[in-house]
């Protein structure tokens, strides 16, 4: 029997390091592909939202049908967002308040942990194997709260870092600036899960 293809798993490319995100999944084993606008949503499967300004981000969503288009694939695909695309993807944002995919039972504060010179790297807690897990932060937000749905898979401080829900996972830190691959290893085993099924 031959090997299935590689997924394609697309990055939003409007802001933040998508450039790096695509790199990481290469080598966890996919396809990556660019998305800008909602037409290159066709025939992906699954999707990553990288980090970057979330308001920024809603403001080019808002045209030409593209957070509408996205909500429609993020409720039927795997979807990953790090750090402003865990923002995108919760059922609630605040500090302050403002419009979401809320397709992840989670409450999400922005900018929890301070301005850009309170970034940090730190390795921390969580349940993936392999020992501790290395995380970028750069003005990350923080899971205030998350449903009974969502399983925690790493933390700081005791907060949540990592999260999964289904076929939705969010990051509050950066995994692409990392050089350990397991959060998007994982990412990828869950869309080739999702397309077996």
């Amino acid at each position: 029997m031959k090997n299935a293809p590689q997924p394609r798993i697309g990055v939003l490319a409007i802001q933040g390091d998508y450039a790096a995100h695509a790199a990481a999944l290469e080598e966890a084993g996919a396809t990556p592909c660019e998305v800008r606008k909602p037409e290159d949503l066709a025939g992906l499967d699954g999707l990553i939202l990288p980090g970057g300004e979330s308001t920024t981000m809603l403001k080019f969503l808002a045209s030409r049908g593209f957070f509408l288009a996205l909500e429609k694939f993020c409720g039927s695909k795997p979807v990953f967002g790090t750090c402003a695309g865990a923002i995108l993807l919760a059922r609630e944002v605040r500090n302050p308040a403002q419009a979401s995919l809320r397709v992840l039972d989670a409450v999400v504060e922005r900018n929890a942990y301070g301005r850009q010179i309170d970034s940090a790297i730190l390795h921390s807690a969580t349940t993936l194997p392999g020992g501790p897990l290395e995380m970028v932060f750069i003005r990350a937000p923080r899971f205030a709260a998350i449903g009974p749905d969502v399983e925690p898979l790493a933390f700081r401080d005791g907060s949540p870092t990592l999260v999964r829900q289904g076929a939705v996972m969010a990051a509050t830190f950066h995994p692409e600036l990392s050089s350990d691959r397991r959060v998007h290893r994982l990412f990828v085993e869950a869309v080739k899960a999702a397309r077996s099924r």
